[in-house]
């Protein structure tokens, strides 16, 4: 499927592939039509992270070439990171040359920061934990003075950071961008509001899609890092008690919800990591249905809308897709999975 090179000036014009399970139907909308897919009653779950300007640029202590692409904040203030050969997004991932092995405590000069290696994790020695030399509101304050924003080789320039921010970000968690709620624009909002559509927010630290190490790229997604506000966790509740339809606004919605339902049996509020994989046989415990991207069979993605729709159906719908011209990638064209009536 051929990659949206360029963030729509309308995210609302995106097309909009609308999948039914029950009815094994696909229907071609555009994604400003969303309103009239959902009814009174309804739930739509947002995931707020703001984007990290989280790619530096530099070199390691001997002055070999590097980027270092920031994947988490931990909790004892150091960062999980992915550190990448010489070069930068205009090559692809997997064509980059692979980045020295770095032992424990080796210097990183990054964009006029330095940090430190603390741990080389498995399952690549790329994948690495740092320490930076600033922290606190400094480190903050270089991050977004240096770094830029994640981005790949089919875009057809470079980001910008407002590039890659939904209307609704919030807290800067996000490694890449919660792609899916990019049509959520205050247009788009307002309607469903008027529809009788409430919506609410959680944080989830999405990763990193792609690294171009296979070991890596076969682990991800990895364990990630979200937080469920009381209120949300009581709306959720709210409106599967009244018969309503939780539809999650991406798949980090889907894995958070359906990650902290799974590890306490129940949704509960407050900051948890899940490593929850999604996929065919699993059957979701909060969420009906999700808009996201449109995405290649064979994706890590592709795999969890299986645990909404049945392989087949999916792949008549991505062949249509593609067949269709549809965009895929982050500023692509969308998918809602959703009965009709659900």
């Amino acid at each position: 499927m051929n990659a949206a090179r360029w963030p729509r000036e309308r995210p609302d014009t995106a097309r909009l592939l609308h999948v039914e399970p029950r009815r094994d139907r696909i229907t071609d909308t555009v994604a400003s039509e969303l309103p009239q897919l959902l009814r009174e009653g309804d739930l739509l779950v947002m995931n707020d992270a703001a984007t990290l300007p989280g790619s530096l640029t530099g070199r390691t202590g001997a002055g070999a070439s590097i980027e270092l692409r920031l994947l988490a904040h931990e909790p004892d203030d150091t960062w999980t990171a992915v550190l990448f050969g010489a070069g930068d997004w205009r090559r692809r991932t997997e064509d980059r040359p692979p980045p020295p092995e770095l032992p424990v405590g080796a210097r990183l000069d990054v964009g006029g920061l330095t940090a430190r290696v603390v741990e080389v994790l498995p399952p690549s020695p790329r994948l690495l934990r740092v320490a930076f030399d600033l922290s606190g509101a400094a480190l903050w304050q270089a991050l977004y003075t240096a770094g830029r924003p994640v981005q790949y080789a089919y875009t057809a320039g470079p980001l910008a950071l407002w590039h890659v921010q939904t209307l609704y970000a919030a807290r800067p968690w996000a490694a890449e961008m919660p792609s899916a709620g990019l049509p959520l624009t205050a247009s788009v909002l307002l309607r469903l509001k008027a529809r009788g559509v409430r919506w609410a927010s959680l944080t989830h630290a999405a990763g990193l899609s792609s690294t171009g190490d296979a070991a890596l790229d076969a682990a991800l997604p990895r364990p990630e890092r979200s937080d469920i506000p009381e209120r949300t966790v009581a709306l959720v509740e709210e409106t599967r008690a009244r018969g309503g339809r939780v539809v999650a606004v991406g798949t980090t919605v889907v894995r958070a919800l359906e990650g902290r339902a799974t590890q306490h049996g129940a949704l509960v509020p407050g900051e948890a990591v899940t490593a929850l994989l999604l996929g065919p046989g699993y059957v979701p415990r909060v969420v009906h249905g999700l808009l996201t991207g449109v995405h290649d069979p064979g994706s890590s993605h592709h795999a969890l809308l299986q645990a909404f729709a049945p392989l087949a159906l999916l792949q008549r719908a991505a062949a249509h897709a593609e067949a269709a011209g549809y965009l895929g990638h982050e500023f692509g064209d969308t998918c809602l999975v959703l009965d009709s009536e659900a």
